[in-house]
């Protein structure tokens, strides 16, 4: 039976408009698909990390859900 990994690295370059293209491999792993809306998430430290708006949004939720319930507001 295969390993499943849950690391990964790709390359990609930034084109004079500042766009990238995310690799196909990437884009298969992580369940992008043309039109969906990405969020870019920064750290000077630690760099930049991309995630679906809808998937992000969706966890924002369920913390916000959860600080509500705790009675910590």
């Amino acid at each position: 039976m295969g390993e499943e990994r849950d690391k990964f690295i790709w390359t990609t370059k930034i084109t004079s408009k500042g766009q990238i293209v995310i690799p196909k491999e990437a884009r298969e792993v992580f369940g992008f698909k043309e039109g969906d809306t990405l969020i870019l998430l920064g750290d000077l430290q630690r760099g930049i990390a991309i995630a679906k708006y809808d998937d992000y949004l969706k966890f924002a939720e369920e913390i916000l859900k959860a600080k509500g319930s705790g009675g910590d507001d």
